[in-house]
């Protein structure tokens, strides 16, 4: 099954590029690179000046890029959990 805005949050998220729309922390906020590792509670994406940033996901609003190019705005409370376990629980409609 390939990747589209209707099942982003149950596939895997590494490697797709991301900007972080809202974040509780003002310094987040904006920044753009792509998805490296995930974690339970975190993103870890590489910016372009090749740095990794932590970014929790219950306090930020990110927007995925598919590789088809469309973008997709996910609420980071959506992802909190193993990525393993995420694609397998059921989730709200969003």
């Amino acid at each position: 099954m390939s990747i589209n805005e209707k099942n982003i949050v149950r596939h895997e998220l590494c490697g797709l590029m991301v900007l972080v729309k809202n974040s509780t922390n003002p310094a987040q906020k904006g920044l753009e690179g792509r998805v490296v590792y995930e974690t339970y509670n975190t993103l870890k994406i590489e910016t372009r000046d090749g740095k990794e940033k932590t970014i929790p996901k219950n306090i930020s609003v990110f927007i995925f890029t598919l590789p088809n190019g469309k973008k997709v705005q996910v609420d980071g409370k959506v992802l909190i959990g193993r990525p393993e376990d995420r694609i397998k629980k059921k989730l709200p409609r969003w």
